[in-house]
């Protein structure tokens, strides 16, 4: 039997009259044998898009054929055949509380305060603390989306209420309460630095002891601190800082013996003993400007200052009151004073009305 050629395979024919199904080409590739009257490239594409548009539409009348055939039987499977199905139920957590209700004003306020306060705080912390706070009291949850969110929008009400939060005046705690103690230091005209001992009072602000010592040991401010609590009485807390005297065993064994509670500050936060620090502040500001030759002197002038600030210098988080006149009890706006004269010390560094009562 003869085999067929490579030429005459592809020219098989079907049947007599029938044309070729395939061909070779210019460059030797099979082309399908099309017959003369077959629609064209463009015409092909044009009947595809054509029956694309017709699935597409008949798909989407299946689906709507459907959904009105399941609104058909939920309305006949209601109880009575009711009209209109019934409100559905909110959706609830994990603790059954519903979060698709929309949340109130308040705890927009609160989530607002706690970033205020906490401004190092992320949204998923603050989002916990308020879930702590109002889940089983309140029935009421939120999400960290819903604090990043709130948070975005009112951005400049955090800030602003921040601010105002840092410039409130300290709420008025009694005397004798809370004492700051601190060391700061001054150098004479000899070039000696002379340390410097001052112990506040937290409700009054008043400055109950500035000394300068020969020393600052932990053996010479116990027994300043003894010879203030002698004077003024003992408070239920000393606040201090985290010098090396101050964190020494004798220095604790001996406000244990007073019966005073030691209080230290976070490391590297003296803001936490603000009040002694902004003593301080007034301190230097005159003293800076002022020359001691030795430590005798020294002590003197600072009676001095301790004189004008306690009795002479209004106090603003006093309401205009001095220190004085808190830690008695006065009140210079209902009684009036008895005697007044001008004070003037240290070359006019120090001034101002001196009122007795």
């Amino acid at each position: 039997m003869k085999m067929p050629t490579k030429d005459t395979l592809f020219t098989t024919r079907v049947a007599a009259n029938s044309p070729p199904l395939c061909k070779r080409g210019a460059r030797g590739d099979l082309r399908l044998a099309l017959p003369s009257n077959a629609p064209s490239i463009v015409q092909r594409k044009k009947l595809a898009l054509q029956w694309a548009r017709f699935g597409y539409r008949l798909a989407a009348f299946i689906e709507h054929l459907r959904s009105a055939i399941r609104n058909i039987a939920l309305l006949f499977s209601q109880p009575g055949n009711q009209l209109y199905r019934s409100k559905r139920t909110a959706r609830t957590d994990k603790h059954n509380h519903r979060y698709t209700q929309p949340k109130p004003e308040w705890l927009k306020r609160e989530i607002i305060l706690i970033k205020a306060r906490m401004p190092q705080a992320g949204c998923r912390t603050i989002a916990d603390l308020c879930n702590r706070r109002f889940a089983a009291s309140r029935r009421i949850t939120v999400g960290k989306t819903f604090v990043h969110e709130t948070l975005q929008r009112h951005a400049y009400e955090v800030q602003i209420l921040r601010r105002n939060l840092k410039q409130a005046k300290p709420k008025a705690v009694p005397r004798n309460l809370v004492w700051g103690l601190d060391l700061t230091g001054k150098i004479d005209t000899h070039g000696k630095l002379h340390a410097l001992l001052g112990i506040i009072d937290h409700g009054s602000r008043a400055l109950i002891h500035l000394q300068a010592l020969h020393d600052k040991t932990t053996q010479t401010i116990i027994n300043e601190l003894r010879q203030t609590v002698r004077a003024h009485g003992k408070p239920k807390v000393i606040r201090t800082d985290n010098e090396g005297m101050f964190r020494s065993p004798a220095f604790g064994k001996a406000l244990e013996q007073l019966g005073i509670r030691h209080q230290r500050t976070t490391p590297g936060c003296p803001w936490q003993n603000g009040r002694i620090e902004r003593l301080f502040g007034t301190l230097k500001e005159k003293l800076d400007q002022w020359a001691v030759a030795g430590i005798e002197q020294l002590n003197h002038d600072l009676k001095i200052f301790r004189h004008w600030y306690n009795h002479i210098r209004p106090h603003q988080n006093l309401d205009g009151r001095t220190p004085a006149e808190t830690w008695q009890g006065i009140n210079p706006y209902v009684k009036p004073p008895i005697q007044e004269h001008w004070f003037e010390a240290w070359d006019g560094l120090l001034a101002g009305y001196h009122l007795r009562y």
